[in-house]
């Protein structure tokens, strides 16, 4: 039975959330599903295009009817704000991934850096912490770097270079924060690469995964 699924945008997650669930509940079925033409589309049309929250609405039914998901956690920073308000009519709950992350972050100070290589998810990534600084009361005072150079060289498979660009970039900022926010999984890595040389860095895919896990859907599903 699989009761968890998420939706990437980007065939190269897969492995690494694989790798993150099982490494905290071994043995338990998982469901990924792709689809990277959401993520252009929202590129190209932006996030309050219909058109595209139709399309969304549609791709998250689709996974939990060929699946028997329970919960559907987008992995995709700019398309998280559109699957949290997806009605799964009681047949399933969408959640974005970034959430948990967002929440951490404003535990640890009120100086928040916000990172992100694509301007698609400087919005969404915002508002959500903006959103959580109000449900925690807390104060946020945001600051944004936008490496645009870096996302090139992920979609073209250099990942190393890709976290070079991003991890220069980081050192480059002058701007004194408690907090630097990684906006997009694919920029994970860069939170054990910069460990211990300034300020933490929060990735999605482990505290989204550690929530999503112990959400009732998933709880007690058998291994």
């Amino acid at each position: 039975m699989t009761a968890l699924a998420f939706l990437h945008t980007a065939e190269v997650h897969i492995a690494g959330f694989e790798r993150l669930v099982q490494s905290q509940a071994p043995g338990l079925r998982v469901h990924h599903a792709v689809a990277a033409p959401l993520l252009e589309q929202a590129r190209r049309l932006g996030t309050d295009d219909p058109a595209l929250r139709a399309a969304l609405q549609q791709t998250l039914a689709e996974i939990a009817c060929s699946s028997g998901a329970r919960l559907l956690v987008c992995t995709c920073s700019t398309l998280g704000a559109l699957a949290e308000q997806v009605d799964g009519d009681g047949r399933f709950r969408s959640a974005r991934i970034d959430r948990p992350m967002a929440e951490r972050a404003l535990t640890l100070g009120s100086r928040v850096l916000l990172l992100a290589a694509l301007n698609s998810t400087l919005d969404p990534t915002r508002a959500l912490l903006q959103d959580c600084a109000l449900h925690q009361d807390r104060p946020l005072q945001l600051h944004e770097l936008l490496v645009e150079t870096a996302w090139p060289l992920f979609m073209a498979g250099d990942t190393e270079a890709y976290l070079d660009c991003l991890a220069h970039a980081l050192r480059a900022e002058a701007v004194e924060v408690d907090v630097i926010v990684l906006a997009q999984a694919s920029m994970a890595p860069l939170a054990e690469r910069l460990a211990g040389s300034g300020p933490p860095l929060l990735a999605s895919p482990v505290l989204g995964v550690q929530w999503a896990l112990a959400q009732p859907e998933v709880q007690g599903l058998p291994r």
